[in-house]
C-alpha cells in the first residue's frame, strides 16, 4: 500500500469520525434553520445598508451609527440561536481533530516518531523576543 492509499483511508477515517459527522450535523441544520437564514440574511442587507451610506458623498453619521447597532444586534441575535451555537462548538471540535492530524502528518514528515508525536498548543507568554512563532 502507498502513501497515497493510506492517506485516502485517513479521508474515509476522518469522515467517519463523530466531530466530523457532528459538524456535519451541524452544517445541516445551520441551513434548515429557517429563523437563523432570515437572521443572516437580514445581517447582509445591513451590511449593504451601510455600505451605501458610507460611500455616500454626504455621509449621514447619525444614520451610520443606527445602522450600525442595528446590525451588531443582529449579529448578536445570530450568535445566540441555538443550531448557531452548536455549528460553533462542533466547528471548533472538528477543527482541534484536523490540527491533531496535521500536526502528527507534518511532525512525522520531519522525522518525529508517529506513535508518540501529537499537537503540542503554544504556550504564549506574551512576548515575542523569544518566541519562533505561533503557527
Amino acid at each position: 500500500m502507498d502513501v497515497i492509499d493510506i492517506a485516502r483511508q485517513l479521508g474515509k477515517a476522518i469522515q467517519d469520525d463523530e466531530n466530523y459527522l457532528n459538524f456535519k450535523i451541524a452544517s445541516q441544520n445551520n441551513d434548515e434553520d429557517e429563523i437563523l437564514q432570515n437572521l443572516i440574511k437580514e445581517f447582509n442587507l445591513k451590511k449593504i445598508s451601510i455600505n451605501n451610506e458610507i460611500s455616500k458623498e454626504n455621509k449621514d453619521e447619525e444614520k451610520i451609527k443606527n445602522l450600525n447597532d442595528e446590525l451588531n444586534k443582529c449579529y448578536e441575535e445570530i450568535m445566540e440561536n441555538e443550531s448557531m451555537k452548536n455549528y460553533k462548538l462542533s466547528k471548533i471540535e472538528f477543527d482541534n481533530l484536523m490540527k491533531r492530524v496535521s500536526a502528527i502528518i507534518m511532525q512525522s514528515a520531519n522525522g518525529e516518531d508517529p506513535e508518540t508525536t501529537d499537537l503540542v498548543e503554544p504556550n504564549c507568554g506574551g512576548s515575542c523576543s523569544s518566541c519562533t512563532g505561533c503557527h
